[in-house]
C-alpha cells in the first residue's frame, strides 16, 4: 500500500476548484511540499489531466509527456464505464459490474476494438507534435483531473509499469474514497486535495468551471511546453 497524502481542510467539499488551471496550481504545491523532485516526469492522462499537468509542469519546471488510456463505455451508457484500457493494449475490468451488467465476452470485445481504435487515433495525433519520453529508472508522476472509480488511471499504472520506472506518483485535485483506496495498493505515493466518500461520485463536482475539452485544445496546450 502506497503512501496515502490528502488535504483534511478540503475533504468532502464540493466546487473547491475555479477550474483545472487553479486545482493544477494547488496540487503543484501539494506536490513541492511532499515529493522529491529530483529526476521526476510528469505523465497527463488526456484530455482532462492535461492542463492539469501543464500547470505544474510550468510550476515545477519538469519535462511533460502523456499516458493515453480511455474508460471502456458500457454500450447502453456512454457516460460510464466497465473498465479501462491503455494505448499498449493494458486493460483493468471492474468484474463485479461486468458480472451484474452480464456483458458477454463478445460484447467486451467489441468494446475493446472500438476503443483502442480511438485510442490509436488519438496517440497518432498527440505524437505528431512530440516522441514518447524515456521513463526508465525515473520517478514517475501520473497526474488526471480526478479518480471516480479509478479503473482508468490503474490501467494507465500497470502500463507505465512496464517501462520500469524507479517510482510511480499518482497526484489528482479530487477522488472518490473508494478509488483512492483501489489505486493506493499500486503505487509508491498518491497526493489528492478533495477526497469524497459520498456514494454518488462525479469528478465535475470538485470543479466550478467544468467542461469536456477536444483533441484540438490538447494539442493547443501541448505546444505551449513541447
Amino acid at each position: 500500500m502506497g503512501e496515502v497524502i490528502v488535504d483534511d481542510g478540503l475533504r468532502e467539499q464540493l466546487h473547491v476548484f475555479k477550474d483545472r488551471c487553479h486545482a493544477g496550481e494547488l496540487l503543484s504545491e501539494m506536490l513541492k511540499r511532499h515529493v522529491s523532485l529530483e529526476d521526476a516526469v510528469l505523465l497527463a492522462i488526456p484530455a482532462g489531466g492535461v492542463p492539469i499537468g501543464y500547470e505544474i509542469s510550468r510550476r515545477l519546471n519538469l519535462p511533460m509527456d502523456l499516458v493515453i488510456v480511455r474508460k471502456l463505455q458500457i454500450p447502453w451508457d456512454p457516460e460510464a464505464g466497465f473498465g479501462a484500457i491503455s494505448s499498449d493494449g493494458e486493460m483493468v475490468l471492474n468484474e463485479q459490474l461486468v458480472d451484474h451488467l452480464g456483458l458477454s465476452e463478445e460484447v467486451i470485445e467489441e468494446v475493446v476494438r472500438k476503443t483502442l481504435r480511438i485510442i490509436r487515433d488519438r496517440s497518432r495525433k498527440f505524437r505528431m507534435i512530440k516522441p514518447a519520453l524515456d521513463i526508465e529508472d525515473k520517478t514517475v508522476i501520473l497526474v488526471d483531473d480526478g479518480l471516480a472509480s479509478g479503473y482508468t488511471m490503474l490501467a494507465a499504472i500497470r502500463s507505465i509499469k512496464k517501462k520500469d520506472p524507479k517510482r510511480i506518483i499518482v497526484a489528482v485535485p479530487t477522488a472518490s474514497a473508494t478509488a483512492l483506496k483501489r489505486v493506493s495498493g499500486e503505487v509508491d505515493k498518491i497526493l489528492c486535495l478533495n477526497v469524497r466518500s459520498s456514494r454518488i461520485f462525479a469528478v465535475a463536482d470538485a470543479y466550478r468551471e467544468w467542461r469536456d475539452l477536444a483533441d484540438d485544445e490538447v494539442i493547443e496546450i501541448l505546444r505551449k511546453i513541447w
